[in-house]
């Protein structure tokens, strides 16, 4: 099952480390002939966990950004009574936009508000959607294909589908692999792998955009059930100089 990779104890990133210096991968810039990038996420923090470094880039270089965020993240807690759904939903929007701003991105945002959680179910109303918001673009961000999560997965599919059909270049991010891989791991297609290089000044705009989504990197309450999402091993992932790209 996806979800037992994700739960399971994962890879620390001290094993990533040496790894990823020593890969010769091409390098991803933004093209400057660009005139609009749609940025496609499942729930909120997934586009600046995974690429919040691209978006930064892509503000730097005048290229307008367009989120497009399937859902309000409010199934991140089940069973938490320390936050109502409705409330997380609200607080996580507003912790993207404040993220959004750490990273000077001034982006353009569809929220499509499906069901945290259930978007394998709505698949193609998703992909319909999402073709509609990518229509005009010179690239899209998406979810990894094969990240482990069914919403991150379902998201990445209809990108990679609305892409097709518009003959748009979709580029995807891989946010819970860097839990659940291992260096060389033949589930990964590193073979199509892109490094993005961060430089200083992106990374820590990137740090203090991920430490605005509170609702995930702290506790809701004292309850199992309101732990953190992205505990201290998981965030260490996305404090890198580098992002990754699939193409």
């Amino acid at each position: 099952m996806t979800g037992d990779r994700i739960a399971a104890p994962g890879t620390a990133e001290q094993v990533w480390t040496p790894w990823l210096t020593a890969q010769d991968w091409p390098a991803w810039v933004p093209d400057p002939s660009w005139t609009r990038v749609a940025v496609c996420a499942a729930h909120p923090d997934d586009e600046v966990l995974g690429a919040g470094g691209v978006l930064a880039l892509l503000a730097g270089a005048g290229v307008p950004v367009h989120l497009v965020a399937a859902t309000d993240g409010e199934g991140s807690h089940p069973g938490s009574v320390a936050l109502p759904a409705a409330e997380l939903a609200a607080a996580r929007v507003a912790e993207t936009v404040a993220a959004l701003a750490e990273l000077g991105v001034p982006a353009r945002v569809t929220r499509l508000r499906l069901p945290d959680s259930g978007l394998a179910g709505c698949e193609g109303e998703l992909t319909e959607r999402l073709a509609a918001a990518v229509a005009g673009c010179d690239a899209v961000l998406a979810p990894w294909t094969g990240d482990a999560h069914p919403d991150h997965e379902a998201v990445g599919r209809a990108a990679v589908a609305a892409g097709a059909a518009a003959g748009v270049p979709v580029w995807q991010y891989p946010v819970w692999a860097w839990h659940w891989a291992t260096p060389e791991d033949p589930r990964v297609p590193w073979h199509t792998a892109h490094r993005v290089d961060l430089p200083p000044a992106v990374r820590a705009a990137k740090r203090a955009a991920v430490a605005r989504f509170v609702t995930q990197v702290q506790p809701l309450g004292p309850a199992p059930a309101d732990r953190a999402v992205l505990p201290a091993g998981v965030l260490a992932h996305f404090d890198r100089d580098l992002e990754v790209l699939f193409r």
